[in-house]
Parts: structure tokens; sequence; C-alpha cells
């Protein structure tokens, strides 16, 4: 691991490697629940269910894969032989979860939930090793955040990339639709579309970043029998600083879900927007994403990174509920208004804005968790750790789509729903309900995030120490 500043080239090439998060995140988020039940057809509440449940594969899977990932010693390092490996079942499973065989209701749901397990762990074998590597990198407080900003700019990119070529494209008159007769075809083909970019920019990622990053650790992790190595993955997740971490990201992850889940209900059936208008939205949320990039380092500076967290937790919420509590109070322009394009695309720039650079900070903070507990148990174990983030991020996704199907049942959201034909009461009965969870939530969260226990004097402090026993002995575990 170096301290040093991390190359601009290497920032970049480790940030591609998020595009494929990025479009599984996206399509999860947004069209995963629209597609099986606007278009197959299925109830949206068993829908949102079945997603949940492949979050328990997920339970498993994330934890083993970190650990195995930390453990692997091979002339390519720890991290890369699992970048290289993961391209091509990113690819295979992704194009699986858009090609539903055309058979009975039951039979539908479990090639859902086949489909949905498999995606999710062949995304663990790239997403885990990846996010692993960030504390590799620098061991620099402020430098994490730069490199880690990377790799959130390029995971949204990818996302909302395919979000406007969705709408633009493949969800769009000739290819395809939102929903009804011709929208099988087009989500098939952003299926297949998305597939390939996510498997060429895995590999473009991990041989961008083999050079810098692909070598054997200085310091090897112990492998032992089983029940060792379960005794000290519970040690290691036991430390305070990640489970408040994990705590306070599990609620804000969720609060997102909830939004990508119902925001194509609420751009067609709430503000009625166009093709052409939904097109701009996608440029709107990138343009937030940019924002963040540009402002987080500073604003983490100026503040310190829990500080700063929790500050852009609470604006992120103020920030994508304000247009529909406005609109509750008969103070938002309607549907058809000039005024209502711009005003809506504004807010949620500055939302999305301060949502992402929540996030960054939340990842950077994890990667400084990795000394605290390294200086505790003596072990240096970023793949687990990060796989614990990610799981995380995963079962928040799912809640959020599982919340985001509850809303819609108990709102009596009608199934193949055509854009101005629900009644007015429904509408206002699920956005008042997504307003309520989504500031709770996301006060709970910034709470929790204050109460994460060191900053960036104890990380420097913890640092000498950890270089003055590498010294004692050598370097050698």
């Amino acid at each position: 691991m170096s301290d040093q500043h991390v190359p601009l080239r290497t920032k970049m090439a480790y940030g591609v490697g998020a595009v494929a998060y990025g479009i599984k995140d996206n399509g999860y988020s947004t069209f995963l629940l629209l597609f099986y039940n606007q278009v197959v057809g299925l109830p949206a509440g068993i829908v949102s269910t079945v997603i949940a449940l492949a979050l328990i594969f997920d339970a498993m899977i994330d934890p083993v894969i970190g650990s195995l990932s930390d453990r692997t010693h091979t002339k390519w390092g720890r991290r890369h032989p699992w970048l290289y490996a993961s391209a091509l079942p990113i690819a295979l499973t992704w194009m699986m979860l858009w090609f539903p065989p055309a058979t009975a209701q039951a039979g539908v749901l479990g090639w859902l939930l086949l489909a949905a397990v498999l995606t999710r762990a062949a995304i663990a074998t790239n997403e885990v090793p990846s996010l692993a590597m960030a504390p590799e990198m620098t061991a620099d407080y402020h430098e994490r955040t730069l490199v880690l900003r990377y790799r959130y700019l390029f995971g949204w990119a990818g996302g909302l990339a395919m979000l406007f070529l969705a709408y633009g494209v493949f969800l769009a008159p000739p290819l395809g639709a939102l929903s009804g007769p011709g929208a099988l075809t087009g989500f098939q083909l952003y299926g297949i579309f998305g597939a390939v970019v996510m498997g060429v920019t895995v590999l473009i990622s991990a041989i961008g970043t083999h050079r810098r990053m692909a070598h054997p650790p200085a310091k090897r992790v112990q492998t032992h029998g089983l029940g060792e190595t379960l005794r000290a993955a519970r040690e290691t997740l036991s430390n305070r600083a990640f489970l408040i971490l994990m705590a306070s990201g599990i609620l804000a992850y969720t609060n997102q879900g909830i939004g990508f889940a119902i925001s194509n209900y609420n751009l067609n059936f709430v503000w009625q927007f166009s093709s052409p208008q939904l097109l701009l939205y996608a440029g709107a949320l990138f343009l937030g994403v940019v924002l963040t990039f540009l402002l987080v380092s500073p604003i983490g500076h100026a503040l310190g990174k829990k500080r700063a967290l929790a500050l852009l937790t609470i604006l992120h919420a103020l920030f994508v509920t304000s247009t529909y509590i406005l609109r509750l109070l008969d103070l938002f322009p309607e549907p058809g208004s000039p005024a209502l394009l711009p005003t809506f695309l504004t807010i949620n720039t500055l939302g999305v804005a301060f949502g992402v650079g929540a996030m960054i900070l939340g990842a950077s903070m994890m990667s400084d968790v990795v000394e605290d507990s390294e200086e505790r148990t003596g072990r240096r174990e970023e793949g687990l750790f990060f796989a614990g983030a990610l799981f995380m991020q995963k079962c928040a996704g799912g809640l959020g789509i599982l919340l985001a199907g509850w809303i819609l049942s108990l709102a009596e959201f009608p199934a193949k729903a055509v854009k101005g034909s629900v009644p007015v009461e429904v509408i206002d009965r699920y956005t008042l309900i997504f307003v309520i969870i989504t500031l709770v939530i996301a006060g709970l969260s910034a709470l929790i995030s204050l109460r994460f226990p060191f900053g960036q004097e104890e990380h420097e402090a913890r640092l000498a120490k950890l270089a003055v026993a590498a010294a004692g002995d050598g370097g050698k575990s």
C-alpha cells in the first residue's frame, strides 16, 4: 500500500470499474419493478418481495467473497484475479434478468428470483474486490475521498447513461415503450446493450489498474480453519466504527432505493413528463453527480467527514421530497406548466448532488475503518469490510424496492396504468407516504453518522503507530 498521491490515470481506471455496478444498481432501482409489474404483469408487492428475497443469498456470498479476496495470494495480487474472472458472468446474468420465460406466474417469479441471485453474485465478485482496493491505493485521509469520488462519478455516469439510452432509444418508439405491447422488446435490447457495456468496462478497469495494484500484498492475511476464520471475521465486523457506518448507510441507501423504485411512477404518473423531458431529467441527474464530484472534498475538508455526511444526508432528503410536499400544498407547478420542468430539474439536481456526496464520504470513512481494525486485531481485511458495506447497500436497495412496492400497494396503484388516468387521491396517498418515510429515515441516518468515533487526527496518529509496529517486525505478519 502507498500513502502517496494516486495518479489521475489510475483514478480514472479505478472509476471505470464502477460502470457495471452503476448499470446494475440503476436498472434494479429504476426499471426492474416497473418491468415485471407493468410489462410482464405481475403484482408490484409480490415482485418487490421476490427481489428482496434474493438478498438472503447475498448474506452468505458477500462476506465469503470479501474474506477469500483478502486471502487470495497470486502474482497478480489479491484483487485482480477476481476482477478478470467476473466480466463474463456479469454480462450473462444481467442479460438473463430481462428475458423471462413465457410461462405461468409461478415460473416467472422463480426465474426472477434465480436471475436476481445470480446477477447479485456476479456483481459481488467484482465490486467487493474493487472497493477493497481503495484503502490499498492510499492511506491519506483526504486522498481517499478524491479516489472514491471517481468511483461514484463513473458508477453514476454508467447508470445514468443507460437511463438516458433507455428513455431516448430502447424504451421509446419505434424500438420500445415503458409499458404496453412494445415494451418487452425494448427492455430486452436494454438488457443486451447493458450486458456488453458491463463486461467491457470491468476488463478496462482491471487492465488499467493492473500495473499499480496487481502485486502481492506487503502483509499477508493468514488462512486458518473454518472455525477460526469465522471467529476472526466476527471480531473484525464487530468494530464499532464499522457498525455505525453500516447502520447509517442502510438507512441512507434504503431512501435511495425507494426514490429510484418509484421514480418512473412519479415521472410518468405524477408529473406526466414526455420522452424528451425524461432525457433532460437523466441529464440533470448526471449534472448533480458532476457537481458533487467538484464539491465533496472541499466540504469534507471544511466540516470533517462525519459532520459533512450528516448535513448532506439531511439536505438530500429535504430536496428530493420538497417537490412532492409543495405539490400536496398546491404550491408547485401543475403538469403541463412551462415552469414545471426547470423547477423540478433544478431541485432534483441539487438533491442528487447532496445524496451522492454523502455516499462518497461514507465510503471514504469505511476506508479509514480498515486501519482502526488493523490496530485492534492485527489483521488488514479490506475485502471483508467492503463486503459488509456492499451487502448493506444491496440490503438497503432491496428494502427500498420492497417498501416502494408496499407504498404502491397501500395506495392501490393500478397495474398497467395509463398516464393521466390514475386518480389524484391515489397519487396523493402514495406520495405522502413516500415523503414521511424519506424524512424519518434520513433523520435517523444523520443522527447515527454523528456517532462515528474518530476523525483525521485520530486516523493520522493510528497510521504513525502502525508504521512503527511494521518497522519493528520488518513489515511481516
